[in-house]
């Protein structure tokens, strides 16, 4: 049994575990090496074995009590038929907007999407990551994502994201449990 799974019954564990969110980057340079490999971020995300190594490689470093599989929150909105790409000094961009896309009305399926391929990621790392090492994901929450959906971008300010929801208040609640 995991550190992390023995925390989660209640069993108190010394030292804590640690783990931290953005173990996996662009400090490392063994990332970067598999990074260059890879080509593009989304490449790296959705090739299993390069997503597999660069969620291993701070294990391998510091011996962290959990990896985190490497992926990123918005790979779903490729799922849902927008287009995601990722620029230099920007990050995430979103196409076509939300308020210029028609809302979805038919069922979402993983099934021969790109998604699948993070699954294997989750696969090949439960394979190789020691035993006593937990494997945690995430995911975006769907204000995050439905933020970026309607703003193509990263937004301080979610004017846009309010406006929206105001103006679609059924399909608000029923995705994001407003």
């Amino acid at each position: 049994m995991t550190v992390l799974c023995k925390i989660c019954q209640g069993e108190k564990i010394w030292p804590p575990p640690v783990w931290l969110m953005r173990q996996a980057g662009r400090y490392l340079p063994e990332y970067n090496k598999v990074r260059k490999q890879a080509g593009s971020f989304l490449d790296l995300c959705y090739t299993p074995q390069f997503a597999s190594e660069v969620t291993l490689q701070p294990i391998r470093r510091f011996d962290f009590d959990a990896a985190i599989i490497f992926a990123d929150i918005l790979l779903i909105a490729e799922n849902m038929n927008f287009t995601l790409s990722f620029e230099d000094k920007i990050g995430p961009i979103i196409k076509p907007k939300l308020s210029d896309y028609p809302l979805l009305k038919a069922p979402i399926s993983i099934e021969n999407s790109n998604l699948m391929n993070v699954m294997e990621s989750i696969k090949l790392t439960r394979d190789r990551l020691p035993k006593e090492k937990s494997l945690i994901g995430f995911c975006g929450a769907p204000w995050t994502v439905l933020s970026y959906l309607i703003n193509g971008k990263s937004q301080s300010k979610f004017t846009e994201t309010i406006g929206w929801m105001e103006q679609n208040p059924t399909t608000s609640d029923a995705n994001c449990g407003v």
